[in-house]
């Protein structure tokens, strides 16, 4: 797939841009705050209909407008797309494709896929299980239509059995029917999960190595809360822990509490792995999460750098050129604050790629 060219009117700092790209590597020049990153979260924003930075819907129009929009043409499957999206402060926002408009946006999670690696990341590590979770079904639900339907359904039925738990019910009956629909969203969604770790974890390996050398073992798995608690399924788990839910008016063991566990030498990441270490961990991750989206899809997604390089060495960002620029990578949007560093990542590819240098949320094309 290739974003070929995008316009945005009034997104966070940027009044007005028109960019037309290089189908392989684009490069964003630029000292922090000045709307690099912004640039890519639109980028983001038109694949997932939300921000990677967590920001809501309002706080993405620039300071003193009441309206954004973006606009962007593609080239997925050989085939040219089109998707325009329109906000208004204190209207319901819409994204339209090839001009029809989508009734739901969950419709549209998964395609026009993206992998997009940020500082953020650390967070995958360092940060809750919901942090993990969030990152497991973003990435699941892009391939595959029926987790996120499964996931929207226990979502649903999760909060009809917290709030009979807040409310202080008791009626066994009423619990035994929510948790119905639990169960049979659950073993799918755990199913679905186990799947791609171990799928994922095989590709992440393999990245981790090429980056990092040999020296070192990592690991991902996943942990089920339900296979955890001992009981053969969720219905069993949750009636087993229905007393101490009731205590503490919450449901304690289902999907919703699974996570995600990361090691470095069979130790802990989180404790013992060093910024360096961290930063290929994750970095790894995004690029297996893109394999893996290619073979699911057989769409190559849009590849996305938000400075990535810091607190790399340069033998490590070499690498990392070496493999994104290969041919089983598709376009890439990289964005770095110092032009020496960028200009030698680019003399090490001999690929195609354009550069703009942004100031103040204005992209000015800079010479190859």
């Amino acid at each position: 797939m290739q974003l070929i060219h995008l316009s945005l009117t009034n997104f966070k700092n940027i009044a007005e841009a028109q960019l037309d790209f290089s189908p392989k590597i684009n490069c964003f020049l630029g000292n922090n705050g000045m709307g690099k990153s912004n640039l890519l979260d639109a980028i983001h924003y038109l694949s997932f209909c939300k921000s990677f930075s967590g920001m809501t819907d309002a706080m993405l129009m620039r300071r003193g407008e009441d309206f954004l929009t973006a606009k962007a043409n593609y080239l997925r499957r050989d085939t040219p797309e089109e998707l325009t999206l329109g906000m208004a402060r204190g209207k319901r926002k819409s994204l339209r494709r090839g001009g029809k408009e989508y009734t739901r946006l969950s419709d549209h999670i998964g395609t026009f896929p993206l992998v997009m690696a940020a500082p953020q990341d650390i967070d995958l590590i360092r940060g809750s299980g919901e942090e993990r979770r969030r990152w497991m079904d973003m990435v699941i639900s892009q391939s595959d239509r029926r987790y996120l339907d499964a996931l929207i359904r226990y979502a649903s039925a999760l909060e009809q059995r917290n709030r009979l738990l807040r409310d202080g019910s008791v009626d066994h009956t009423l619990y035994e029917a929510v948790e119905l629909t639990m169960e049979m969203s659950a073993e799918y969604i755990c199913r679905a999960r186990q799947t791609w770790i171990d799928t994922l974890s095989g590709l992440f390996s393999r990245y981790y190595h090429a980056i990092a050398g040999e020296g070192e073992s990592v690991g991902i798995v996943y942990n089920s809360s339900v296979a955890d608690s001992g009981a053969p399924t969720l219905g069993a788990a949750l009636d087993n822990a229905r007393r101490h839910d009731e205590i503490v008016r919450h449901t304690s063991v289902g999907p919703h509490r699974d996570d995600i566990g990361m090691t470095l030498d069979e130790m802990p990441l989180r404790r013992t792995g060093s910024q360096g270490q961290c930063k290929t961990f994750t970095i790894a991750l995004r690029l297996a999460q893109y394999d893996f989206l290619h073979r699911a899809t057989s769409i190559r997604p849009l590849l996305l750098l938000d400075d990535i390089f810091d607190k790399l060495d340069r033998d490590r960002v070499a690498r990392i050129m070496k493999l994104v620029t290969a041919d089983e990578f598709g376009q890439i949007f990289i964005t770095d604050t110092n032009r020496e560093h960028l200009d030698d990542i680019m003399s090490g590819t001999g690929g195609h790629y354009r550069m703009w240098h942004v100031v103040d949320g204005a992209f000015k094309p800079l010479a190859e």
